[in-house]
């Protein structure tokens, strides 16, 4: 296994015009979730991937499930709870904004989560555990699952642990998103924060103080995601930014962040050097913002541009 990655997802019903959900009386019944976003954008990009979740017993969870096993990712981690429904989330779309996003995941299946739940020999066959925010706000149990998941991970050397806060506020504060986020992050070797999440989480507002703030953690890379400009990277001994691919149209915003970090994983799996893997992530991450949906516009890798070379450049 390349890569394990461990978070809800959910079914998204998204309205097919514009405007207030109340006069909306025609939705499309897709899937979302920032970590199965992840674990399809890697599938599509050559990798092993393993997706662990907990779904309601019901025929949302088996939708969920049936779709991104049909992706080529391994769901045979994913549980499926008699007791608690599958979370269910709609989007509110909006001309020219982001649309806005109407959550009913309170007692979810995936909130269920706890540590009991995880396989400790299956998480020891992957190079890269991805996780986010995300499942540290869902509930106590859940928080405890992603404590043990790093602890597992932190005793095996030849594991690289990667955290994207993925902030969500509806789930909690911004004061206990903070110390929750940070005390994951300092245990985690790769750091993705948005430039937004990452002036909340450390209190500075530019890239540089933002990374330092985690390399004197001991985080080994952290990388600042800058939207259209690209992002930021940092490491003690190098440092650069990388810009970003140009998107003639912007359709839907959201699973770019995702794409990007699938695009990163997936350079350093390939050995890149770590401004090259920046730069797939950021064409990965423009690819899904032309596309309607969470892992719709993911693109498999005969689809990369073949002019997208592994060039070495470094400062």
């Amino acid at each position: 296994m390349d890569v394990i990655t461990l978070g809800e997802s959910m079914v998204l019903l998204s309205p097919d015009s514009n405007g207030p959900l109340r006069y909306i009386n025609r939705f499309n019944k897709m899937i979302g979730g920032a970590e199965s976003n992840v674990a399809v954008a890697l599938t599509r990009l050559g990798h092993r991937v393993g997706w662990v979740s907990k779904l309601g017993k019901d025929e949302f969870g088996i939708y969920i499930r049936n779709v991104i096993r049909g992706e080529g990712v391994d769901t045979s981690q994913v549980l499926f709870d008699e007791n608690y429904s599958t979370g269910v989330f709609f989007k509110e779309r909006t001309v020219g904004r982001d649309p806005n996003i109407y959550y009913y995941r309170h007692n979810s299946a995936a909130s269920k989560l706890s540590a009991e739940d995880i396989v400790p020999s299956y998480f020891q066959q992957a190079k890269f555990v991805h996780l986010t925010g995300i499942t540290a706000a869902l509930s106590s149990t859940s928080k405890e699952a992603i404590k043990r998941v790093v602890n597992l991970v932190k005793r095996n050397e030849n594991q690289y642990l990667v955290f994207d806060p993925n902030i969500r506020l509806k789930l909690w504060s911004e004061e206990e998103a903070q110390e929750v986020l940070n005390d994951i992050a300092k245990e985690c070797d790769i750091v993705m924060p948005g430039i937004d999440e990452g002036k909340l989480l450390t209190g500075e507002s530019e890239p540089e103080k933002i990374a330092q703030f985690y390399l004197e953690k001991g985080t080994s890379l952290v990388v600042v995601k800058l939207g259209a400009k690209g992002a930021y990277f940092a490491t003690q001994s190098e440092d650069g930014y990388v810009p970003g691919f140009p998107v003639k149209e912007i359709v839907d915003t959201v699973g770019a962040g995702d794409g990007f970090a699938a695009g990163v994983i997936s350079g350093l799996l390939r050995g890149w050097n770590y401004y090259d893997s920046i730069r797939l992530g950021n064409r990965i991450g423009a690819r899904a913002l032309s596309v309607e949906g969470d892992f719709e516009g993911y693109p498999y890798w005969d689809e990369i541009d073949p002019n997208h070379s592994n060039t070495r450049v470094t400062r």
